[in-house]
């Protein structure tokens, strides 16, 4: 079978190798894949700037919707391998007709991510204004999404072009910011009609996440999943976060997934079910044959992305 392997890092280091197909032992499933995902945390393993690097050469890839040897169409993950034309899935769920393999593969780690996000980190209440980073992004979108369907008193999307922000917007933003401000605690405020926001969800970090932090309210909370800038923000003592009774945590899908097991399929059964009554619109991305691999990853890197980043390897 065709698979990618990362062999040094840097796109340049992906290639389309020949392998031995894969066998599924005791519960994993052995999946023909139809398209996989791509999230922010294989761009940055690309790189080599994410927070565990694994050794080379490395199999890619954590999701990814195909059919079983009897024709049931599934969405898996895995810790590694779905990049490739055969994958064995470590947890799968049966994909619905009335979903499509695009709105499966945003919910496997994007969706997965905004609902806990909102509701096991945030806690978000009909009371809370809810801002969020990169409201055009595969997370950011959904989150937007999310919010404005468990009731958010106001949401604000907050991105880096025009054209995202009509996007987020056209999502249910209530307001919309320039995420590149150059005083982006100043712009959500004036967004949220001179108030403090209640919720931010951040993933820029550096300059961006200490200018957000700077618009947090009292009793507010901000959840970090993500650092694409790159850069550092200021360190933050946590008595300073006394005054305010304010909270800055962070999030990984990551430890939810494998430490709770249970914790995936019945997030993603939510998902589906908002999906079905029409809650959730998840057909926004862009699809790549899996032969320009390379080029979706600079893509997703230079943020000319929106919505989910998916390889086809149905041809």
């Amino acid at each position: 079978m065709h698979a990618i392997s990362l062999t040094s890092h840097g796109p340049g280091g992906l290639e389309i190798r020949d392998v031995p197909d894969p066998v599924a032992a005791g519960h994993h499933t052995l999946l023909r894949v139809r398209s996989a995902g791509i999230n922010f945390s294989d761009v940055h393993i690309v790189e080599g700037s994410y927070s565990f690097n694994p050794p080379l050469p490395y199999h890619p890839g954590i999701e990814a919707v195909g059919t079983t040897a009897d024709g049931r169409r599934m969405l898996g993950r895995a810790r590694f391998g779905a990049w490739a034309e055969l994958f064995v899935a470590e947890q799968v769920m049966e994909v619905p007709d009335f979903v499509s393999d695009r709105a499966a593969l945003a919910v496997a780690t994007q969706g997965f991510t905004a609902w806990h996000l909102l509701r096991t980190m945030a806690r978000i209440t009909r009371r809370d204004t809810v801002a969020v980073m990169a409201a055009a992004g595969g997370v950011g979108s959904i989150a937007v999404q999310l919010a404005k369907a468990w009731g958010a008193r106001r949401v604000i999307g907050a991105a880096s072009t025009p054209e995202k922000r009509a996007q987020a917007a056209a999502l249910g933003a209530d307001v919309t910011v320039d995420s590149t401000s150059t005083d982006l605690g100043a712009a959500l405020i004036e967004a949220n009609g001179g108030r403090l926001v209640d919720v931010i969800l951040e993933m820029h970090g550096g300059p961006q996440l200490d200018s957000a932090l700077a618009a947090l309210a009292s009793c507010g909370r901000m959840v970090v999943y993500g650092s694409t800038s790159g850069e550092a923000s200021t360190p933050i003592r946590p008595e300073s976060l006394m005054a305010g009774t304010r909270s800055v945590a962070g999030f990984s899908a990551y430890n939810l997934v494998t430490e709770r097991n249970e914790v995936f399929p019945e997030t993603i059964v939510g998902l589906f079910g908002m999906i079905k009554k029409g809650q959730l619109d998840l057909e926004t991305g862009q699809s790549y044959p899996y032969t320009e691999v390379a080029r979706a990853v600079a893509d997703m890197r230079g943020r000319v992305t929106t919505g989910k980043v998916s390889l086809d390897f149905a041809g």
